[in-house]
């Protein structure tokens, strides 16, 4: 029996999975027709995040304005032709400062998701995989983590951190660590038991190398959907934190902070302060969150009729 048999048999099921609804490497166009076709909703919030992370990556060039640039003669001024989301109280251009925002809400939201995924697939493979009394004590903290909501723990970790985007993207992480660790954990109790495991024993394969790459890998799948999933909750995270003052320090703009100066004060006299930054955050919860869903369908067969 040749060494790569077992991992063979482990890449299989994601690969197929991906094949099966038309993400093969293979017939792109027909694959993304099928996605459209099958996942409309997925669609769209794949669109969503595209014009998202688009404009944040080119918001130098589709940009006027700085968005740090303040004119008091602008301060409060309504949308218009020159500034087509209008200014703040400081007379920043509101559509620079979101453009130039979805820089920091992504930035955050994926370097949380990516930190607390990686964490949480390294105790969870352990735990399950190495049971006894490592199992226990990982899961005895993944308890005491999970015993507080996401924000209030986030809110715990900022305010012990500080403010800054490196704290922030820690003190998001961090909450987000428990469930990828359950869910890492369940699929390798399963997997452990599996035929493919003892053949890789019985070849002499070290249990490191077995659990890194044989059982690892079939966890990807759910991992992807949660991790979809996350990162819209790591989103609305960071402005919640920016928008109480323990996220993305001043002059950086960020959505929650653009809401935070403008809800209380400015909300009836300049309601274009509060709309366009609460939508911003609003679409591109909701774009994860179809996203999240499509690739739920599309990897878990059980959702599959």
């Amino acid at each position: 029996m040749a060494i790569s048999e077992p991992g063979a048999e482990v890449a299989e099921p994601f690969a197929v999975e991906l094949k099966r609804a038309g993400l093969g490497a293979t017939g792109l166009r027909g694959g993304i027709g099928h996605f459209v076709r099958r996942h409309p909703l997925g669609a769209a919030g794949t669109i969503i995040m595209g014009v998202f992370v688009l404009g944040a990556l080119l918001a130098d060039l589709i940009t006027i304005y700085d968005p740090l640039q303040t004119d008091s003669a602008l301060s409060l001024a309504p949308p218009n032709a020159a500034h087509w989301m209008g200014a703040d109280f400081m007379g920043r251009d509101i559509y620079s400062r979101i453009v130039y925002g979805a820089r920091i809400s992504l930035a955050v939201g994926i370097g949380s998701t990516l930190l607390g995924c990686i964490f949480g697939a390294a105790i969870g493979l352990s735990s399950g995989y190495l049971g006894g009394w490592v199992d226990l004590i990982a899961q005895r903290v993944i308890d005491i983590l999970q015993a507080l909501p996401l924000l209030v723990l986030a809110l715990v970790m900022a305010a012990a951190l500080g403010p800054s985007l490196r704290n922030t993207i820690i003190a998001i992480a961090i909450p987000l660590i428990p469930s990828v660790a359950r869910v890492i954990r369940s699929n390798t109790l399963a997997l452990r038991e599996l035929p493919f495991v003892e053949a890789a024993r019985a070849i002499g394969m070290s249990e490191f190398r077995i659990a890194v790459r044989h059982v690892l890998p079939n966890t990807l799948a759910p991992v992807i959907v949660l991790a979809t999933a996350q990162l819209g909750a790591a989103i609305l995270t960071e402005a919640s934190l920016s928008f109480l003052g323990l996220g993305i320090p001043e002059p950086y703009p960020s959505w929650g902070r653009m809401l935070s100066e403008s809800a209380a004060e400015y909300v009836r006299t300049a309601p274009w302060l509060v709309i366009f930054p609460g939508a911003a955050i609003s679409l591109t919860v909701f774009g994860t969150n179809l996203l999240g869903d499509a690739l739920r369908d599309i990897l878990d067969p059980r959702q599959r009729s």
